[in-house]
């Protein structure tokens, strides 16, 4: 298992990351094993609940710091945390004082997607440990220099992708590096998710008790709409990516790492809203092709979100082809295989853990993820880690791509080496972003 895990960071980072040696500038903090370990956690809304659960589930660590720019979502978690736990815990609304704080070890990060990379970086300087929810990044020039922020400061980084946690999937990622079907050439990734008409319900002045202008961070300000606050966000390009870079993620993590690739050199994307006439400005539905011709291999990814078929019984996985046959991984933490023309019915592998809303997570899934994590803090060994900070970088790295080509409309070619288009300064441009005030991800971290 421990080649499988790796193999998918060899060739994809291996260059890029020779280059860039930086002495420690930060002591590490090694932790025994009877060290208690605090953490904070960031944006507590969706994922950070499961956050501070998997947190409070292990042994000699402690959330101690729980940080939104929302205080009334504070209060409420604070009071459902000492009910639960019968323990005190700070609120804070500004991250830069949780990273302020000596005392707090670790954080983990459930923010928006348009904070996640800045949050990472400003951990990594602070000289925190963090976990972070994907997509890693909220554009492919921050991912990069969040990179740089973990190597430079040596710090511990979890990408969110807790299927990399999981026994099942690894095994069938061994099969396919062991040729059970046969020459894999290419990977599907499907995120058939339920997303319905989430209206327009217009601009409203900012409910007390919320800090905006921390919540919008580096996005450009807009006034303030519930369109955007707390969820739907997602649907909107100067905060999330879609669900190509949402629920998206795990699926474009996957097909990288079955497939043994790394950023692609031709890209192509068409889509659109068919179905409501709602505020959301990503695509409902959208189908992107990754190309890899010097490797003779390709990704396609497709995005619905309403009524349809599923795909050899996955509506969120990914499937694998072969020469010989087939792997479909479906969902976090279960696989099965078919071989040959007659579809014979393959080796297949089942966690058999569902989390407590019975989604599959994969085996203990953000649990089992996030023991990962501290167990890689306590060492202070980041090749302990099953989904390190490269990955968040590279998967969504390749949501991103996906989407400007949709948005451009057209086909684009890419040097993974550079990590730049060739010879389009518009697809450039798309790269980053105009950050807002002082949250600003350096060019120098």
């Amino acid at each position: 298992m421990e080649h499988s895990r790796r193999s998918f960071l060899k060739k994809t980072v291996a260059a890029s990351t020779a280059a860039i040696v930086a002495p420690t500038i930060v002591s590490a903090k090694v932790f025994g094993a009877n060290d208690r370990i605090n953490a904070a956690v960031l944006g507590v809304n969706g994922r950070g609940k499961n956050h501070i659960s998997s947190l409070m589930n292990m042994e000699n660590v402690q959330v101690t710091t729980l940080c939104d720019p929302d205080m009334n979502l504070l209060v409420d978690r604070q009071k459902s945390f000492e009910d639960k736990y019968d323990a005190d815990v700070t609120l804070e609304q500004d991250l830069r004082r949780v990273y302020d704080d000596k005392d707090i070890d670790v954080v983990s990060i459930a923010s928006p997607n348009h904070w996640h990379a800045l949050s990472v970086i400003w951990a990594c300087q602070a000289g925190k440990d963090c976990y972070v929810e994907k997509p890693g990044s909220h554009n492919i020039w921050e991912g990069r220099k969040m990179v740089e922020a973990a190597q430079k400061y040596d710090r511990i980084v979890q990408h969110g992708v807790q299927l990399r946690s999981s026994p099942a999937v690894n095994e069938a990622i061994e099969l396919i590096r062991d040729g059970y079907i046969g020459r894999v050439y290419m990977a599907r990734g499907l995120v058939f998710r339920w997303r319905g008409d989430i209206g327009d319900q217009g601009f409203s002045p900012v409910p007390d008790g919320v800090d905006y202008d921390l919540w919008t961070g580096p996005a450009p300000m807009r006034p303030f709409t519930r369109n955007l606050v707390h969820y739907n966000w997602h649907w909107h390009w100067d905060y999330g990516n879609g669900d190509v870079g949402n629920q998206g993620i795990h699926e474009t993590d996957l097909c990288m790492w079955g497939l043994d690739v790394g950023l692609p050199t031709k890209i192509t994307s068409m889509g659109g809203k068919f179905l409501w006439d709602d505020c959301k400005e990503v695509p409902e539905v959208l189908t992107s092709i990754y190309n890899y011709p010097d490797e003779d291999k390709i990704i396609q990814f497709e995005v619905r979100p309403w009524c349809t078929n599923t795909e050899d019984g996955a509506t969120v996985g990914n499937i694998f082809y072969g020469d010989k046959g087939i792997i479909v991984v479906d969902g976090y933490d279960k696989y099965k295989s078919y071989l040959g023309k007659n579809r014979e019915p393959g080796k297949s592998g089942d966690d058999g853990v569902k989390s407590a809303s019975g989604m599959d997570r994969g085996a203990g899934g953000t649990d089992g993820h996030f023991a990962n994590f501290i167990e890689a803090v306590r060492a202070h060994d980041k090749t302990i880690l099953n989904g390190p900070v490269e990955t968040a970088h590279l998967s969504s790295g390749l949501a991103h791509l996906g989407n400007i080509a949709y948005r451009l409309g057209k086909v684009l070619t890419f040097n993974p080496s550079s990590e730049t288009f060739v010879n389009d300064p518009e697809a450039d441009a798309m790269l980053t972003r105009n950050y807002r005030g002082e949250y600003v991800v350096p060019s120098k971290v």
